[in-house]
């Protein structure tokens, strides 16, 4: 589970498709609920990092939404400043470009704020798309790097 590095100064551009869906910032009355959706979807962990992008302003998340439903959701600057994730679809909706959508426009985010990089942290499954969607590249030895003392973690 290393971090991985974006160059966010060479980010590709994001492909246009047809789309059901929109990416949007969610507003501080919609914490609980998208809180409780990372919470169901992601877990406990993913849910307290999710939390903290309320404490930014503007939120630091992005969501998907189909009408008025939630169906997946990106945060950056969540554990720290200039860290991607955690981000999660829910499975009925994968492999539908949102996962895609949803890191662009972090990243895009991130580069308006002024980063010239980005940490993906702790890349469990998705090292290849990472790669593949955004040139990022393994950080050699960043495995536990920031969730070193992450009372969750693994002893």
């Amino acid at each position: 589970m290393s971090d991985m590095l974006v160059k966010l100064y060479e980010l590709p551009e994001m492909p246009q498709t047809g789309k059901d869906y929109r990416i949007i910032r969610p507003l501080a009355p919609d914490r609980f609920r998208v809180v409780e959706w990372v919470k169901q979807n992601s877990g406990t962990n993913a849910a307290g990092e999710c939390e903290a992008c309320f404490a930014h302003t503007p939120v630091s998340m992005y969501i998907a939404v189909r009408g008025k439903e939630i169906i997946g959701y990106a945060c950056y600057d969540a554990i720290a400043p200039d860290f991607f994730g955690p981000t999660r679809v829910s499975m009925a909706e994968q492999g539908k470009g949102i996962g895609k959508a949803l890191l662009f426009n972090c990243l895009q985010a991130m580069k308006e704020k002024g980063y010239a990089y980005a940490i993906i942290g702790s890349v469990t499954g998705a090292k290849t798309f990472y790669e593949k969607t955004v040139n990022a590249i393994e950080i050699p030895g960043s495995c536990p790097g920031i969730y070193r003392d992450y009372l969750g973690g693994e002893a």
